[in-house]
């Protein structure tokens, strides 16, 4: 190679484009490995890679499972019921398996329908008859009594306290019995499941659905009638599918039987109290 000046020409150097040069038997050869570009990500990390960095996984499977390198668990013991999934299985329900369960409340003198729940006891029907309850007593005394006020040519404001009072009543009567229920059966030695007493009462109250539309009916004996009968069968159908069961407690068990079906008839009076009974 010369140089002159600010320039420098190249002599006798060979230079590989597109066209052959000729192969010179002192040139070193660098040979590349054969890499599988078909397969990503390849299979073991090479270089300085290391084996528990791995590729972002599918949006589905990063939230159906923990990554291979997270310590998480599962929660377990009380923990788990604060979670989504340990209810999930009370709401795995079809809609035959419901509408069997709400005829089943419509027939009180079968008491079967513990032994029929016992395996799959669900929260799903209960729930829904407590919120269809709450939408149809607000909704039912609101009419009646707009009615009423029209008729006698008064005015009429809406209560929203109708809507909060019916969601107190419903929701909290279907959860603060079954679970005193539970603490006292539990204390008599003759405890039931938990699940299975929200669900005994949950259905218990779809009688009082029909029994709310027809208060509409402006007769007050009729209306002190239809809340007695549909008390007297929602007792009834707690009562006795829950005889059986208290039996085994001992000699109080009459007396636990009795209480429960006149806490029921009671909630029937407050229901024809508060929501059967037009004022104007």
């Amino acid at each position: 190679m010369m140089s002159g000046g600010n320039y420098t020409t190249i002599e006798n150097q060979k230079i590989s484009g597109s066209v052959p040069a000729v192969s010179d038997p002192g040139h070193v050869a660098v040979k590349f490995e054969d890499s599988n570009l078909e397969t990503f990500p390849p299979s073991e990390a090479q270089g300085k890679i290391s084996g528990g960095s791995r590729p972002p996984r599918d949006a589905d499977d990063t939230f159906s499972k923990p990554g291979s390198g997270s310590d998480e668990s599962p929660p377990s013991g009380w923990f788990r019921s604060f979670t989504i999934a340990a209810y999930k299985p009370y709401f795995d329900v079809d809609t035959s398996d419901v509408l069997e369960r709400i005829k089943d409340s419509l027939f009180p003198f079968n008491g079967s329908f513990s032994e029929k729940t016992a395996s799959h006891p669900d929260l799903y029907g209960p729930f829904w008859i407590c919120t269809t309850l709450i939408f149809v007593a607000a909704s039912i005394g609101t009419f009646v009594t707009y009615v009423a006020h029209k008729i006698q040519k008064k005015e009429w404001d809406y209560d929203i306290n109708l809507v909060t009072w019916s969601a107190g009543l419903f929701y909290g009567y279907v959860t603060v019995i079954p679970l005193a229920l539970y603490i006292i059966l539990k204390y008599f030695s003759a405890p039931s499941g938990l699940v299975q007493l929200f669900c005994l009462y949950g259905y218990s109250l779809f009688i009082f659905i029909p029994a709310l539309c027809l208060s509409v009916v402006p007769l007050e004996l009729f209306r002190w009638v239809v809340a007695g009968v549909a008390g007297f069968m929602s007792a009834t159908f707690v009562a006795l599918n829950l005889r059986a069961h208290i039996k085994s407690s001992g000699e109080r068990w009459f007396l636990i039987v009795a209480a429960i079906f006149l806490l029921q008839l009671a909630l029937a009076v407050v229901l024809k109290i508060y929501l059967f009974t037009v004022t104007v």
